[in-house]
């Protein structure tokens, strides 16, 4: 501490790794996107660089880190004035064929998927929960986060925030009453433990396998009745397997497929390659974010249609033909 007060750029690096994932982490669930986050850990890093003279010890380095993390990451939401989102979130289940003249929906903000870490809490960063956290209001988030994933008491998250712990406890049980309308009662982590590995990967290579055969009733039998289909960033989204499966004949089952496994927000995944045919490749094209019942249904496909995902993923961005 005393060097990186100094001036010393190493000591302080060494003094705010340990904390990198979780701050970035917390950036994702403040803000839902990969690369906001990643600009609001960078200006936390550098506000904690310029402020470091200012740190008194009476708090924990980590708690004095999260405060300014979460400063940067409310600036960043009041900057862009619009909070990312889900197709579902945008207006009833589409019925009907897929029409390939269909436009992408650039100018709203799409929530995105986090690369697994295994250092992080997963049922913080479930898909469902970070999509919900979205709906509350800045201030609303940012208590919700700090009290409830990160441990923090109300005094804390207070301090933090430059507030009263009453209008702390206040911005929780609003936050709380939101949550609980958008949130379902069971955690995928809960459905996940009691699935177990090896069942969760026969799920997985079964959707793959499933697509990569173009088999439509083999992927229509994976699914839940009331199961739910996206594509963002296509505003579409289909609700039950009849919806999906017109979907599917129609347009991604039309095309040919690898697949490789992965994990996002702690849940398992599946990156999707189509094939193209002017690099004789298979190209990145989706991150496939799965969401499973304790049946072993599949609740909902999210598929992210962004080969700018893959790097991120640590995954390559074709495969061979």
């Amino acid at each position: 501490m005393d060097a990186a007060r100094a001036g010393d750029e190493g000591a302080f690096g060494r003094l705010v790794e340990p904390h990198r994932r979780e701050l970035f982490a917390h950036c994702y669930r403040m803000l839902g996107t990969l690369h906001d986050a990643e600009d609001a850990l960078q200006d936390s890093l550098l506000r904690a660089w310029r402020g470091l003279a200012g740190f008194d010890g009476r708090s924990s380095l980590r708690s004095w880190l999260y405060r300014i993390a979460t400063n940067a990451s409310l600036d960043v939401i009041a900057r862009r004035g619009r909070a990312p989102v889900l197709p579902a979130a945008q207006g009833p289940a589409t019925t009907g064929s897929w029409d390939p003249e269909t436009p992408k929906e650039t100018e709203v903000l799409w929530l995105q998927p986090l690369p697994e870490d295994g250092y992080l809490q997963r049922e913080g960063v479930e898909l469902a929960f970070v999509a919900a956290l979205q709906h509350l209001s800045p201030n609303q988030r940012a208590a919700l986060i700090m009290r409830e994933v990160l441990g923090f008491s109300a005094q804390e998250v207070a301090e933090s925030m430059a507030t009263s712990v009453a209008s702390v406890k206040s911005a929780l049980q609003r936050a709380r009453a939101t949550l609980d309308e958008r949130v379902p009662d069971r955690s995928q982590q809960e459905t996940l433990r009691a699935l177990g590995d090896a069942r969760i990967q026969m799920i997985v290579r079964s959707y793959a396998d499933a697509f990569e055969r173009g088999d439509v009733d083999g992927l229509v039998s994976l699914l839940a009745d009331d199961a739910e289909w996206s594509m963002p960033p296509y505003r579409l989204w289909y609700s039950g397997v009849d919806s999906i499966a017109e979907l599917l004949r129609t347009g991604p089952a039309t095309e040919r497929w690898r697949h490789r496994a992965t994990k996002a927000n702690g849940q398992p995944a599946v990156a999707c390659y189509s094939w193209d045919e002017r690099r004789a490749v298979f190209a990145a094209a989706a991150i496939d974010v799965l969401t499973l019942r304790p049946d072993g249904r599949i609740a909902a496909v999210t598929a992210f249609l962004d080969p700018g995902l893959f790097p991120r993923f640590g995954l390559p961005d074709s495969i061979p033909g």
